[in-house]
This record gives C-alpha cells, sequence and structure tokens, in this order.
C-alpha cells in the first residue's frame, strides 16, 4: 500500500473542506472551482511547464524531462452548463475534470503544518458509474499520482490519506473521468482526523463600511442566504460610519428580516477602518458568545465556504489562531491579486512574501500549472478584507491600533506574533476585492496615513537600530515629492511627521477629527485641485524639445547622487514664466515617475484611476521652505528614535485596550435611525421581522 494512503480505523472524523461550485455557476471564475485542462507539464520545462506530466494525464504520452521542451497543456472552456446547484456538477461522456483548483484541492501542507489533524479522508459520491483519480503534490509543485478507483452510484468513494509528508507544501486533490456516459458529482468532502474533536466554535461577522449602501447589503444578503454560515453565526456587527446609510438602502428590510437577531447596526462616526473593525471587535467581546470575530470590508464578494473553512481551520490549530483569506480581484474574477503577506523588518515596508507573485491568472496558469502555489507560504499578517481573530487573541494583545487606515492590519499580525499567536492565510477561504491597481493613495490626503503609521508601526516592532531603512527612505520620499512637484503631499507627510514626534498620545486625540484636517491642508495646492474636465487647463507646450529626442529616464546607483543634485539646484531656481501659463506637458498617470516630471516647470498629471487630472507647477519658494521642515523634522526623528520607541511601546497597551476604545465610540456613537411606524393593521410579518432587527441593532451591548 502507497505510504500517502492510511489505515485509521478508531479515527474520528470531521468535515472541514466540502468541495464547492460558484454561487451563481459564473463562467469568469468557474476555473477556480473545476479545471478542464486535459493535461498538465512539468515546472521548468522549457516552453509552458506544468506540474508532473506523465502517461496518465497526458493519454500515454511520456512525461518531459525538467528542463527539456514540455507538451503545452491542451486548454477547455469551463462548461457552467453543467454545474448543478452548489455540490453538483455534470461530467460530459468520456471526459474529464479535475478538482485540482483553488477552492477545492485541499491545502495539506497548511493542516499538516497548523492544526492537529494527522490524515485526511476523501469521500466522493458519483450519480453514474465514472473513475475518481486522487493526487498530491510537493512544495515544487510536482503531482503525484495516489491511487485511481471505479465508483459506481450508492458506494461513494472513501480513501484515508494521511498528511505526514507535507512538512514544506503540496495539495490533494481528485480528478473525476466518465466512460461511454455521462456522470455527475453529487458531493464531494475532504475529513480530518483528530484524537480529540475540539468543541464547536461559533463567529461573530464585523463589517465596516463608509457610504458603500449597495455593496454592503449585498455582502448581508449574501451571509443571509447560507445557512451553513448561518448556523455558526451569532451576529453580524454593521458598523456604518456613512452618510448614505444601509439601513436606507432599497431591500434592506427584507434582508434584515432573513437575518432577525444576528443583525446589529451600529452607527458611529467615521474612525475609519482601525475604529470600524475594532468596534466589531468591542461589540463581540461585550457580548460574550462567540469564540471569533470575522473581519470582512464592505466593498467585497465573499465565497461562504471560505467562512467556514477558516472556522473549521482555527478551531484545529495547536494555538490560537488568526486565519486569513486571499483576495482575488473583484473585476477580474479568476486573478489572485494577494496570496500571502509579510513586512519587511529592515525596510519596514509591506509586500508579497518573497516567491509569490502578484495578479496571478488561475483561468490562465490553473493550480496544477503554478509550481509556487504549492510550497507554504508562512505570513506575517493578512489584510483585513477577510480576517478572522479569536477572541482569545483579542483578550491578550488588545484591539486595534488607532490609526484610521493604514498599517492597522499588518501592525495587529505583527503584534499577535510577538505574544506567540501566528497568522495563517488559508488557501480555499477568499473574497472578491477592488484591487489597488489603480490607485495610486501614496499621493492623496491618505499619505499622511502612510507615512504616520508606517513609521509608528516600526516605533513599536522594528528590531534595526534606528528602524533599519525607514529614516533613508522617508527622506528620500519627500524630496522624491518635492521635486515632483507635489507639494500637497508632502506638506501631509511633514504633518505626519510631526504628530509622530509629539508623542504616542496623538494616536486616540486626533482620531475623530485628523482625516477632515488632512483633507483641508491639501486643498492650498495646485497639486491636490482635480478636475474631470479635459479642457480645464491650457494645451500643453513644451519649450523645449527633449534632449536627443529622447524621454528622461530614471538615474541609476552611479548617476543618482549628481542627478539629484542637479535637480534639487534647478528647482530652487524660478520657472520658466511662460510654464506657469501654460503646462509644458500631459503626464499619464502611469507616466508620471519622480524622474520624469522632475523635469519639467509644470504638467497637467492624471490620476491614478483616469477620471481626473491635476496641474502641478514648480514653486522654489515652497519648495525650499518644505525641504528645510522635511531636513529638521528628520534630524529631530533621528535623535529621539530610542526616546520615541520607548514611549510608544510603553503606551500601546492602553491606546489598544477596549477600555480606551470605549471613550471613542461613545464620543462618536450616532442612535441607528428607527423605520417609521405603520398601524398595526398594515403591519406583515416581514415588516415586523426587519424592525425588530433594526431597532435592536443600534442598542449598545
Amino acid at each position: 500500500m502507497s505510504t500517502t494512503l492510511v489505515e485509521l480505523p478508531g479515527a474520528t472524523w470531521r468535515t472541514v473542506h466540502r468541495v464547492v461550485l460558484p454561487v451563481d455557476a459564473d463562467a469568469d471564475d468557474l476555473a477556480l472551482y473545476v479545471d478542464y485542462d486535459s493535461a498538465v507539464s512539468t515546472p521548468g520545462a522549457v516552453g509552458g511547464g506544468r506540474p508532473g506530466d506523465d502517461a496518465d494525464s497526458l493519454g500515454g504520452a511520456p512525461a518531459a524531462a525538467e528542463g527539456s521542451t514540455a507538451t503545452l497543456a491542451v486548454r477547455a472552456e469551463g462548461r457552467a452548463e453543467n454545474v448543478r446547484g452548489r455540490r453538483g456538477l455534470v461530467v460530459d461522456a468520456r471526459s474529464r475534470v479535475s478538482f485540482g483548483t483553488y477552492f477545492n484541492a485541499f491545502p495539506a501542507s497548511y493542516w499538516r503544518r497548523w492544526t492537529t489533524a494527522s490524515a485526511v479522508r476523501l469521500q466522493v459520491e458519483l450519480a453514474a458509474a465514472g473513475t475518481v483519480t486522487v493526487y498530491r503534490s510537493n512544495a515544487r509543485g510536482l503531482r503525484q499520482r495516489v491511487t485511481a478507483r471505479t465508483v459506481a452510484p450508492g458506494a461513494p468513494l472513501v480513501v484515508d490519506l494521511s498528511l505526514a509528508a507535507f512538512g514544506d507544501g503540496g495539495w490533494y486533490w481528485f480528478d473525476v473521468a466518465a466512460g461511454a456516459a455521462e456522470t455527475a458529482l453529487v458531493r464531494a468532502e475532504w475529513q480530518v482526523a483528530e484524537e480529540v474533536p475540539p468543541p464547536a466554535s461559533t463567529l461573530s461577522i464585523a463589517v465596516t463600511t463608509y457610504n458603500r449602501p449597495d455593496y454592503c447589503l449585498e455582502l448581508l444578503r449574501t451571509l443571509a442566504a447560507s445557512e451553513d454560515v448561518r448556523a455558526v453565526l451569532d451576529h453580524v456587527y454593521v458598523m456604518d460610519q456613512g452618510t448614505q446609510l444601509v439601513s436606507d438602502e432599497p431591500g434592506f428590510a427584507e434582508v434584515a428580516a432573513a437575518l432577525g437577531e444576528q443583525l446589529r447596526i451600529v452607527r458611529q462616526g467615521n474612525l475609519g477602518g482601525s475604529g470600524g473593525f475594532s468596534r466589531g471587535m468591542r461589540e463581540t467581546l461585550r457580548a460574550g458568545v462567540s469564540d471569533h470575530v470575522l473581519l470582512l470590508d464592505d466593498d467585497i464578494v465573499v465565497e461562504p465556504e471560505g467562512v467556514l473553512r477558516a472556522l473549521q481551520f482555527a478551531q484545529a490549530c495547536r494555538t490560537p489562531t488568526v486565519v486569513g483569506g486571499h483576495m482575488f480581484d473583484m473585476f477580474d474574477r479568476s486573478v489572485m491579486h494577494s496570496f500571502g503577506e509579510r513586512v519587511d523588518k529592515y525596510r519596514f515596508f509591506w509586500g508579497s512574501v518573497p516567491g509569490v507573485h502578484e495578479r496571478h491568472d488561475l483561468s490562465a496558469q490553473n493550480l496544477r500549472a503554478t509550481p509556487w502555489m504549492h510550497k507554504r507560504v508562512d505570513v506575517d499578517y493578512n489584510g483585513w478584507w477577510m480576517c478572522l481573530i479569536p477572541v482569545a487573541v483579542l483578550r491578550e494583545v488588545g484591539l486595534s491600533l488607532p490609526v484610521f487606515i493604514k498599517w492597522d492590519d499588518a501592525e495587529f499580525g505583527l503584534r499577535a506574533a510577538e505574544a506567540g499567536f501566528p497568522t495563517v492565510s488559508l488557501p480555499g477561504a477568499a473574497v472578491w476585492h477592488v484591487s489597488w491597481t489603480d490607485k495610486d493613495d501614496g499621493t492623496d490626503w491618505q499619505a499622511y496615513f502612510h507615512e504616520r503609521n508606517r513609521l509608528v508601526a516600526a516605533l513599536l516592532h522594528s528590531p534595526y537600530p534606528r528602524g533599519g531603512r525607514i529614516f533613508r527612505e522617508s527622506v528620500f520620499t519627500d524630496v522624491k515629492h518635492l521635486i515632483s512637484m507635489q507639494y500637497s503631499t508632502e506638506v501631509l507627510r511633514l504633518m505626519a511627521l510631526q504628530d509622530v514626534l509629539s508623542g504616542p498620545e496623538h494616536l486616540l486625540a486626533t482620531l475623530p477629527t485628523r482625516t477632515a484636517e488632512v483633507r483641508q491642508a491639501r486643498k492650498a495646492y495646485p497639486d491636490a485641485r482635480t478636475s474631470t474636465d479635459v479642457d480645464a487647463f491650457p494645451r500643453a507646450h513644451q519649450r523645449k524639445p527633449p534632449r536627443k529626442g529622447k524621454e528622461p529616464t530614471s538615474p541609476n546607483r552611479y548617476t543618482l547622487l549628481p542627478w539629484a543634485a542637479a535637480v534639487v539646484a534647478r528647482h530652487l531656481t524660478a520657472p520658466a514664466p511662460e510654464a506657469l501659463e501654460r503646462p509644458e506637458k500631459q503626464v499619464a498617470a502611469m507616466d508620471s515617475t519622480w524622474w520624469r516630471l522632475a523635469h519639467y516647470d509644470s504638467a497637467v498629471v492624471s490620476t491614478a484611476d483616469g477620471t481626473a487630472a491635476a496641474w502641478y507647477k514648480r514653486d522654489p519658494r515652497e519648495f525650499r521652505r518644505l525641504l528645510a521642515r522635511s531636513a529638521e523634522a528628520h534630524r529631530q526623528l533621528w535623535a529621539r528614535w530610542d526616546e520615541l520607541a520607548a514611549a510608544y511601546r510603553e503606551a500601546m497597551p492602553r491606546f489598544t485596550s477596549p477600555q480606551a476604545w470605549d471613550g471613542v465610540f461613545e464620543a462618536s456613537t450616532v442612535p441607528a435611525p428607527q423605520p417609521p411606524a405603520a398601524p398595526a393593521a398594515e403591519r406583515g410579518a416581514g415588516d415586523s421581522a426587519g424592525e425588530a432587527a433594526l431597532s435592536g441593532a443600534g442598542e449598545e451591548r
């Protein structure tokens, strides 16, 4: 018998990962659930290699040797019409489908590393005779066939599989092949063997929303429609911080009636993501009935099965563990945008774990064809688009840092890890979210929060003297914004530096007001005043043609210092008068790099989303003033780093405590609106249920 197959006659099995199909059978994301490719090729092979070609998968063709030219995969479009509800799929006669996909393969290495599970059981039930072939992969993405069985209707396949060999990576999955007649998957699921099954857990869900009532209502509708999620759900807390209320959205009454007492609407002032999610954490702690709180962004589409998988995984973890979901692109449904996040401690900057590829399209290169997805990815934190946090962790480390937006999720992950609580980004648990590809929030009002919160997080957690490289990067970034004529951005960054220097007490004190203040501070500068009218600015005219007909290029490590000296000197001189009357260049957002903008006296620059543009104008007086302020602020930061780090670390337990947040919440809570009372005779059952859900929603708990 294969060493992968095991016999555990006395084991207790618990279903943790059901095979599912898309909620709406959308052809755009079907590839995340079912793989119709009839061939996979060898990683490292020349020409489109994919894991584990063998005679079985290529119809008798030999496997491609590593480094040789591989047989290309035979692509086949998914057939959405074959989907039968959430659990079933028709397999056409003489065809084969694979469930070696993101949502339906079993992430064995994650269960092996983080949980008490020792084995996994696959159960597959077919409607007609067919063949089920079970595969596994290793950390390099190489496929290995485990077993193949003929399955008859009424006699489900049951295969027990060891998790012992998955120390560094690897998945399990299965294929279904039909013979002369079609068959259909009725159901399939993965169960884990546990010596002592964990007690049943429940969760509360916290959703923070700000003027996205349509998105938020659709999320609530999805949750309300999932009976399996509802069975483990205590409450859905919706922290509505906007002026366009979810409760005013058409269709809210029906969703509220469906959720009933599980729905709680909390109205409060705009405290950002950190304030909204902290309120959800606090309400969960106060209620005292849930074992976990699941943070969800409002503008997402959630796979309900992923909510269950995250909870079931968290139940089985050896130690209380933060369990996060991955992020797909909402407008390109098969594209994985974020698979694993870390904080580079020397730069103190977030980003993908080394070896992870952003914006990977699983419809073009599926899981079996993506070797890097087979190595287990260990993370520092998970974005709060979907993140399950044990209540035990909240009691130990506190709530979010009061930073409005940016770095709240990353800092929480670092803080939890320092207290001994890991974070796992779990494959098979994911949401679709608007990606940040077409955003540049480092130059708008959010620039303040980028700079301040990164510095605060570094003061709290950096293991390097004076934060490692963060000080140098902060100086360089200031210079880049100044030579790019982005004076409004630099003003906000200097506000951030001054707040950091003022000490930790400013975090709670300024939380309700700082956003409005930074927005107001930007308005004085041309680069912050945008127009959607393409004819709002004079037609661009470049006074001098590019030198030798060549556009500016980025300086390299050898030319950077003399180049920077020359550019700074130029920005201290007066611009050409005609450049202030007429822009020299129309610059697309994707081309608006600092080393291009530095050469102009003025330019009309598009916003990152392409909806508007602003006229940047060089101002030597402002350049000189802001450069001097930056130099002085950074001098103080360098001199006081150790003092500030000690102050912030000493104060952190206070300003992340539930009690500290209570004061903020009490000052910002807005009573939830009550629906108008209808005459008793006109009230239907649905109206009564909806009103009950709404009237109880705003109560302090």
